[in-house]
């Protein structure tokens, strides 16, 4: 059975900037911390996997001292846990108010892939609530219950490191070639090269000036036919794969068994030591 792979945030929803930004500031103001990013420095902090990871970045010594905060590595990692859990409630509340539409062409194609038998799943290293909470939105109650959920820690590295891809495929018992990743970011392109995945990059709003040198087609979007009408514009297409208006799924089918994609990427994920898989995975077998 082949499958279909989404990358969460950028891809089911484009949620970075109007989704999780304001949810970092508003954490940041009602723990008292002297911090507010700008649109401009949250498009450097989206390089960096991981909500927990993100806000890491902050604890310089000049930013500890200033905030107040421990200097016990243990107590400051228990500070951090805190401002993230809280994080994922006020974005998990603006995701809820439907505010944020879903990307073009999600629904419809994950919808044909459903129909012509794929496993469909969700691959991120958000926390596994604010994944939910978009896939919910993105696909609708009759396609959510059909998706496998692979989010959070339950992998110690996160993207660009293959290993959430490899945890979600070994989950899935599918082999590299039977299987088709969505991603907006080059880290997110370089996870799936890395463990052997022919990639589809969407791109989004922080995402469409990176280098997405391996991936085997990229595109503004999937794109929907009338009557929402979002034509989906080719940004690269080194597989003469050539999709219309919109991207189908007969364009993706063509990409099993091509394996890590169209090219080699200019550089790839750390190797800084094994696959190291959490102790589970949160999912729902497709049926």
């Amino acid at each position: 059975m082949p499958a279909l792979l989404f990358d969460c945030d950028g891809v089911l929803a484009d949620t970075e900037r109007d989704g999780h930004l304001p949810a970092f500031n508003q954490t940041f103001e009602e723990f008292g911390l002297p911090v507010r990013w700008s649109d401009e420095e949250y498009a450097e902090k989206v390089k960096v996997g991981g909500g927990k990871e993100r806000m890491r970045t902050l604890l310089t010594p000049d930013f500890v001292a200033a905030a107040g905060l421990p200097s016990d590595p243990a107590a400051l990692g228990e500070q951090v846990a805190a401002w993230h859990r809280r994080k994922t409630e006020i974005y998990t509340a603006f995701i809820g108010s439907g505010s944020i539409p879903p990307r073009p062409g999600v629904r419809r194609i994950a919808a044909a892939a459903h129909e012509a038998g794929w496993a469909l799943a969700v691959a991120s290293t958000s926390a596994e609530a604010s994944v939910r909470s978009v896939l919910g939105l993105a696909m609708g109650p009759e396609l959510t219950p059909h998706f496998s959920v692979f989010a959070g820690d339950v992998v110690r590295r996160k993207k660009p490191a293959p290993d959430i891809y490899a945890f979600a495929l070994d989950r899935l018992g599918l082999e590299p070639a039977n299987a088709v990743v969505i991603e907006d970011s080059r880290n997110g392109m370089l996870a799936a090269l890395g463990a052997g995945l022919a990639c589809v990059v969407t791109t989004s709003a922080y995402t469409v000036q990176e280098d997405f040198t391996g991936a085997s087609l990229v595109v503004t979007s999937l794109g929907d036919p009338p009557p929402e009408e979002v034509v989906s514009r080719v940004l690269s297409d080194p597989l003469g794969i050539r999709p219309g208006p919109c991207v189908r799924l007969a364009d993706l089918a063509v990409l099993l068994g091509t394996g890590g994609g169209a090219g080699t990427a200019p550089s790839d994920p750390p190797a800084d030591g094994p696959l190291a898989p959490g102790p589970s995975a949160s999912r729902t077998r497709p049926h």
